[in-house]
């Protein structure tokens, strides 16, 4: 195996260690208790998984390989992107997304055109991993209260965050090589 696939192998491995919710391991008399650094309570947190996971199904019953959708919900927000092949399924994606139970909202970045192909899809993925890793390296705010995706080489940044943690993420994610653009998708506090 070459130094880049170790690499690339390696980085793959801890994508879910940089996932949005970044747990930590928390040792007591009891034992160890996984203890989860997020700003959403463990209920919205279920309930994310759930709307990904309802919205993505129902989306691939309708049009399978029709229609390239990433889902992606953060505190019942929800982002859909990818590529459909007309306004139409775009319109009718967003509605579905929107029908899923305890779902607040929905950004709709699906774009009109053709799909874009696996090597598109594993370049994203290494954007993607790219960026959560710069995210935690800058050690400016806790990284794990911010969900990364990339699609076709835009980074969307989605979370529960102060306006200067937006700025830095967005800052980072810019700077990024192989990044395109940066679309924020957050919800301020503070």
């Amino acid at each position: 195996m070459t130094n880049r696939q170790w690499i690339v192998l390696a980085t793959f491995s801890l994508l879910p260690c940089l996932q949005s919710c970044v747990p930590a391991v928390v040792a007591g008399a009891g034992g160890a208790v996984m203890v989860a650094e997020d700003r959403r309570s463990t209920g919205t947190m279920i309930d994310d998984q759930t709307i990904e996971s309802k919205a993505k199904r129902r989306i691939d019953e309708k049009y399978g390989e029709q229609v390239h959708v990433d889902v992606v919900s953060f505190n019942r927000f929800v982002l859909v992107a990818g590529q459909v092949p007309t306004q139409e399924i775009k319109d009718d994606i967003g509605a579905i997304a929107l029908g899923v139970e305890t779902v607040r909202n929905v950004q709709n970045e699906l774009l009109i055109g053709p799909l874009t192909d696996k090597k598109t899809h594993a370049n994203d993925a290494y954007i993607t991993s790219k960026v959560k890793a710069r995210l935690v390296s800058e050690q400016k705010f806790d990284a794990g209260h911010i969900k990364v995706t990339t699609e076709n080489g835009v980074v969307y940044l989605m979370g529960l965050v102060t306006k200067q943690e937006a700025d830095v993420a967005a800052e980072v994610a810019s700077t990024t090589g192989g990044v395109e653009k940066v679309v924020k998708v957050f919800e301020y506090i503070g």
